[in-house]
């Protein structure tokens, strides 16, 4: 399996080896050594979530308080998405910048998403599935939004789809506002619990 980091830290790609045969496909998408060695760390899986969409569906920007909050590796089962990846730590080098990755089911990509990072996908096709583990289970209390029509962030959504979007998604803050608002998680201390975790896995 190969791996690169994204233009945001703390985000990496991994490409799995595929095996194909007259049978159909197979592939290994998680593979926790690879995670390892791209972190630094093992990411507990405690939590899986499994989402259909439809064409245009757009979920996201979510992201939940540090510590903390919830990393997450994804990749798609079935169709085909736009994963976006938005560094929303305060302090950040790239704050307010994000990055893109397509997820299908021919290649079977993953995207690892740090503690701290804002996380959002478009769906390509119909009943495209998205599967993620998770590091942590849903907490509500911790859990926010930015909306992913944030006009200052620009996310590359496709001018082609009808864009369909959950009232909460359509409805939550700007970047800027939720910043004015103190919920976005500050870089040192993300930075500070990624040490945290390499040193316990020591």
């Amino acid at each position: 399996m190969k791996s690169s980091e994204l233009a945001i830290s703390g985000a990496f790609e991994f490409v799995p080896t595929t095996f194909a045969d007259n049978r159909g496909m197979f592939v290994s998408p998680y593979q926790a050594p690879a995670l390892i060695e791209a972190i630094g760390y093992a990411m507990p899986v405690v939590q899986t979530n499994h989402s259909i969409s439809r064409r245009g569906s757009i979920r996201g920007v979510h992201f939940a308080d540090v510590p903390p909050s919830q990393a997450k590796f994804i990749y798609c089962p079935r169709g085909s998405l736009l994963d976006v990846v938005v560094d929303i730590r305060v302090g950040s080098p790239t704050f307010g910048k994000w990055d893109a990755v397509r997820l299908d089911s021919k290649e079977c990509r993953g995207l690892y998403v740090s503690e701290g990072l804002g996380h959002s996908f478009v769906a390509l096709e119909d009943d495209t599935v998205m599967t993620y583990l998770c590091s942590e289970g849903y907490n509500p209390g911790a859990e926010h939004g930015i909306n992913p029509l944030d006009p200052a962030l620009g996310l590359p959504w496709p001018a082609d789809l009808e864009q369909l979007l959950s009232d909460k998604d359509r409805d939550a803050p700007t970047l800027a506002e939720a910043e004015a608002a103190g919920t976005l998680p500050r870089y040192e201390d993300c930075l500070a619990y990624y040490d945290q975790l390499r040193a316990a896995h020591a």
